[in-house]
This record gives C-alpha cells, structure tokens and sequence, in this order.
C-alpha cells in the first residue's frame, strides 16, 4: 500500500481575506507526518474544518513576514499550549519571527507553553536543505519579492528497487549481494553468466515531490529549484489585465505561474493567492490554462493527492 503525499489548502486569497478564501495556508502530510506550509489568519479554523489534528503537526515553514503568512502562528501556538503539548515544534522562518513571537508570548503570559519551540532561520540568498532523513528532503530557495522571502521543495527519498525472490533461487544469489542489487547493480553467476539488474528487480516507484512558491515575481532564476517536480504551487495574485500593478508590488500573474511551470516542466500546477479585488479567480485560470494546460485552482479545502 502506497504511503500518503497528500496536499491539503488551508488558505487560497491574498493580503486581506475574503467570505470565501482564507490566506495562505497549507498542510502537506508526507507519508504520515504533516507539514504546515505558512500560517496566515483563520488557520486554525481551516484546520478543524479539514480534520486535520492540530498534534500531528511538528514542522512549520513560514516562507515570508508579511502579515497573511503568519498572523496565524501565535494564536495556533497558544492552542497548542492550551492542548497540553509537549513534543518539539520546529518553525523555519526569517531569523525575525522567533523575536517577534518571543516579545508575542512574554506579552501574553506564555514565557513557558509547556513544550519547546525551535526556530530554523532560513537563507534568503542562496537554496538550502533544511532538513532531510531517511525519508524525505526539503529545500528552501530565494523567490523575487519586495521582502525577503522562501519557496520550499519536498522530496520523498529514492527508494531501492524490490528484488523478485524467486530469482534469488534460480541464480543462487548470495545475502551479501542482495543489498548491490536493489541498489542497481547487475548480478554475476557463478559460471560467469551476467545477469542484468532489470531481471533480479521490481523498479521502485519514482519517489513523488511538492514545490510551493509564495510571494514573487516572475523570476526564471528558481526554476532549477523546482524542475520537474510533480506538484508546484504558483501564486497567480492578479489576472494579466493587472500585469503593471503585479510587476509593481512582486506579485505575479497566471500567465506567470503558467510559464515558470512549462519551463520547469512540472507535473501540475496549482494557482492561488488570489487578490481579494477577484470574487472568482476563474478568468486567471483560464490564462493559465491557455499555457499550462496542466493547471488548477487552490481552492481552500481541497486536496491532491500524489
């Protein structure tokens, strides 16, 4: 049975929220662990509406400090208090946040929430691996915005390839082999016969990967980041007709996200971030679309599974 790489949008709109979209906020859960990808108001409440436990999460990446990525956090921490937490909570953010939320937290009688916070600073210059284990990689990278501000990559480990018992019988194949063999290599018998390595195994399944990319311009300088992913979020803040006033405040357009996606030739793409001046962000899909045919919408509440 193939392990979850769900992706769950808590929050679709831009700098002020709207009757229908929160701002940004994600949950990517990752063979079991869940990742909160920024913070902004109203997170909680998305949260619950999706059933997500609050517990499950130990990991937040705040990819910039403007106010609709984070306004979110403290009160999600005072929850998280209120609950009894005690696990570690790690945040990856601008070296900023953890003073901010510190001077939050002393102001509010929470010096000790009962569990620890560790912060991660981020590098807003060059891409970094901000965390990796058996199972998973992560990358931070530079996007172009008025602020210093982060994308993140998340890869699932390359797994080996499942080696077919049967032939373990037939080519008389030693244990001490076996681990060459799921790792590529190709078999020799003991009479000298070569035995390719695509006979002994079952390929693994090609390990699955998410890119989000929040608040920037065009900037074709993160594709290597970010290419071919499966999955990449884009944000698509104004439709074309907006296209000076995107450039203006580093923001970009559908067509925008529509084009960085063909040049990293992602798998899909996923739009939000949608300015509030939009009661529907149809019209910037459809641009999208004219591109990238590969493209939806981030609405809040819905989920893609990979």
């Amino acid at each position: 049975m193939q392990m979850p790489f769900q992706l769950t949008i808590l929050g679709s709109s831009s700098a002020m929220p709207t009757s229908e979209r929160y701002p940004t906020a994600q949950v990517l859960n990752v063979l079991g662990r869940f990742f909160l990808i920024d913070c902004g108001e109203g997170t909680q409440h998305q949260l619950r509406r999706n059933r997500i436990n609050y517990s499950k999460i130990t990991h937040i990446f705040i990819s910039h400090l403007h106010g609709d990525h984070f306004f979110g956090l403290i009160g999600l921490i005072s929850t998280l208090s209120l609950q009894g937490r005690r696990g570690e909570l790690h945040i990856y953010a601008h070296s900023e946040l953890q003073r901010y939320t510190k001077f939050q937290m002393e102001f509010l009688g929470m010096d000790d929430p009962g569990f620890q916070i560790i912060f991660h600073p981020l590098n807003f210059k060059k891409p970094q691996v901000i965390l990796e284990d058996k199972k998973l990689k992560i990358t931070s990278f530079p996007l172009k915005h008025r602020i210093a501000c982060c994308g993140f990559r998340f890869d699932e480990q390359p797994k080996e390839a499942n080696i077919i018992k049967e032939m373990i019988k037939v080519y008389n194949i030693p244990i001490r082999e076996i681990k060459n063999i799921k790792a590529g290599a190709d078999f020799v018998t003991e009479d000298g016969k070569l035995i390719p390595n695509k006979d002994l195994v079952i390929p693994a399944r090609k390990p699955r990967s998410y890119a989000f990319c929040s608040d920037t311009a065009y900037n074709e300088a993160m594709i290597p980041e970010i290419t071919g992913v499966d999955l990449l979020y884009h944000e698509a803040t104004f439709a074309e007709s907006e296209a000076i006033i995107a450039a203006e405040t580093f923001h970009s357009t559908g067509k925008d996200a529509a084009r960085i996606a063909q040049k990293a030739e992602a798998g899909k793409l996923l739009i939000g971030h949608f300015s509030s001046r939009y009661k529907s962000p149809d019209h910037i899909l459809e641009e999208a679309k004219a591109i990238f045919p590969n493209t939806e919408i981030g609405f809040d509440n819905s989920s893609f599974e990979l």
